[in-house]
Order: C-alpha cells, then sequence, then structure tokens
C-alpha cells in the first residue's frame, strides 16, 4: 500500500470542554473565499462536505467531535472566523467549541490573554482567556420564542418546553422525569430522540420555521452549590458532555423571561457527566427580538490533547470518512 500523503498537508488540533471535544482545521483546509461567515459556511456545506466527513466521521472521527474550520476574519478586528460542523452537518454556533478553539488559539501561540472578537455564521462573539486558562464567552443574543409548549411525546407522556434561541434552537424541558446521571444515559438518548421526532411531527419550530435541532432536558444539580443540571442532544444523535454553550445560553434566556434570575446573577450549569459552566447574562440592546432577548456570557476550560497532521493515503476507499 502507498503511504503518500495528501498534496496538502492538514493539521488538526484536538481540545476538550468539559469533556466534549472539538477539533480545529487550523491549516490546510479548503479556501472558502471572502463573504459573510454565513456564505462561507454554505460555500463549505455545498462544495467542500468532504471535509467535514473526513474530520468529523469514522474512521478518523466519531459521532461526538465537533469540528471546526478557521477562517480569515470577516470582519476588522475579528482575530478569525469559524464554520462549525459535526457528525452530520453545519453548526450555526457552538459555546464549547468556541472555548476550544480559543484554547488552541492559546496554544498555537496565536493569541495572549484578553478579549478576543471571532466570527461566525450567526454574528461575532467575543471570548476572553483568562491568565489561569479559563475563556468566557459572549455570546449572541439569546431569546425565548415559545413558552412551556405542550407535546404528547409517543411511548412517553404528556411533556412541556420552552423553544428558545442561544445560538442553535432548543426545546428545553423540566417534566420529562428521568434522572439526568450518566446511568440513564439509554434512557435520555432514546426519550430525547423521540421529543424531537414528535416537534417535528407536531410541526412546533422555532422562529421562521427553523428546525428545533438540540433537546435539553434540565433537572436540579448534583452539587449544592450549582443551579441546574442538563443532558443535551445534539444534531447527530450524540450527547453533550459539556454543559452545552449554546443550550446554557437559552436557559439563561427563559430564566430571564421567566423572571427567576437577574442580570449579572451567576447560574452555574452542570452538564450530565459533572462538567460545569459559570455563566450569567446582560439586558440585549433595546430591540432585539422585541426586546427580550439576552447577551449570555459563559465561562469554562478547555484542554489541548492532540496536535497532529492528517493522512490521506490514497488507496484508502475511506480516507475521506464514511
Amino acid at each position: 500500500m502507498s503511504h503518500a500523503t495528501a498534496s496538502l498537508p492538514a493539521r488538526i488540533v484536538d481540545s476538550h470542554t468539559g469533556g466534549e471535544p472539538t477539533r480545529v482545521l487550523v491549516s490546510g483546509g479548503p479556501d472558502l473565499g471572502s463573504g459573510t461567515m454565513a456564505e462561507r459556511r454554505q460555500r463549505f456545506r455545498a462544495e467542500h462536505d468532504r471535509w467535514r466527513r473526513a474530520l468529523a466521521t469514522e474512521p478518523r472521527g466519531n459521532d461526538v467531535i465537533v469540528g471546526a474550520l478557521l477562517t480569515p476574519p470577516e470582519k476588522a478586528g475579528s482575530v478569525c472566523g469559524v464554520v462549525f460542523f459535526n457528525n452530520v452537518g453545519v453548526i450555526g454556533m457552538c459555546g464549547h467549541g468556541t472555548i476550544g478553539l480559543v484554547a488552541t488559539l492559546a496554544y498555537l501561540g496565536r493569541i495572549g490573554a484578553g478579549r478576543h472578537a471571532i466570527d461566525t455564521p450567526v454574528g461575532t462573539v467575543s471570548a476572553e482567556l483568562h491568565a489561569d486558562g479559563r475563556v468566557t464567552v459572549a455570546n449572541v443574543p439569546a431569546y425565548r420564542h415559545l413558552a412551556q409548549v405542550a407535546l404528547e411525546v409517543p411511548g412517553h407522556s404528556l411533556v412541556h418546553g420552552d423553544v428558545a434561541w442561544g445560538g442553535n434552537w432548543f426545546f428545553l424541558c423540566h417534566d420529562h422525569g428521568l434522572p439526568l446521571d450518566t446511568q440513564h444515559l439509554g434512557g435520555l438518548l432514546s426519550l430525547s430522540e423521540r421529543i424531537k421526532a414528535a416537534l417535528a411531527a407536531a410541526r412546533i419550530t422555532g422562529a421562521g420555521g427553523a428546525e428545533i435541532d438540540h433537546v435539553e432536558l434540565l433537572g436540579p444539580p448534583r452539587e449544592a452549590s450549582h443551579h441546574g443540571r442538563s443532558f443535551v442532544l445534539c444534531p447527530g444523535g450524540a450527547y453533550d458532555r459539556s454543559p452545552c454553550g449554546t443550550g446554557t445560553s437559552a436557559k439563561l434566556a427563559c430564566l430571564a423571561a421567566d423572571g427567576a434570575l437577574a442580570p449579572g446573577q451567576v447560574w452555574q450549569q452542570e452538564s450530565v457527566i459533572g462538567s460545569v459552566f459559570e455563566a450569567r447574562y446582560e439586558p440585549a440592546p433595546a430591540g432585539e427580538h422585541g426586546g427580550a432577548a439576552v447577551l449570555p456570557f459563559m465561562t469554562g476550560r478547555a484542554f489541548v490533547t492532540l496536535d497532529a497532521q492528517v493522512v490521506f493515503e490514497p488507496e484508502d476507499p475511506f480516507a475521506w470518512g464514511l
């Protein structure tokens, strides 16, 4: 078998944020050209999907990995642009992935402690790298679209949930009846998938008919000093090992809408494996989504786990993924 590699060596740096992996393609990837990040995301989806498959699906990847393609910035003053993707497609925004991206940029020596702007397909976010390695992401505005929607779930029962935007669309449910721990992952995955299917069947959507592609099951924290715990089903069928940055943002928007959390008040969100994001919000500028939006901030820590060159052997039928 030939051991020749692809003509353009590709370098990836992996990290994990609260247990959830991020794989950043830092060089050797496709050129998405100029234009907005939304246009570049569409170009990536339409013309370069084999890169997503190569990095985020088996045999090189897996269902849990979130990929991030670095691009030149869209806006003056931003450090870079990024297109997030996973095993089934592209993603608008990824909170844990942004924390992982910042940790990767610091590892590469491209940024130091301080605040940095990053352009994403759903808007520019600000991320502050603290001296101790923690990262605080100022996310895009989040808001609740629908409150306490009743949903019949076949094989389960009637549940209720909020539909909220936190950079992705979420259905946030409290009355699911399952313990949020790793001993019940099978049941949590099954129920979340059935909720997602029931939302589609009932034609319950985000604003403008957008698909609700994340399901967030909520419950009490394990640690008394924390405030909540979540299980998040991501597009592609994997669950988020981290507390989910966009999911935590959606949760903050719902808390704010209910008057249950004041601006600046800290909310500590646990994931199903016990990792924690520290979050808060500030009011969004007047006019954002009818004045109902909030600006979420979340703080977490990522650790680099791998720095590698991707090898494409020309005779490998699965070199570009399954």
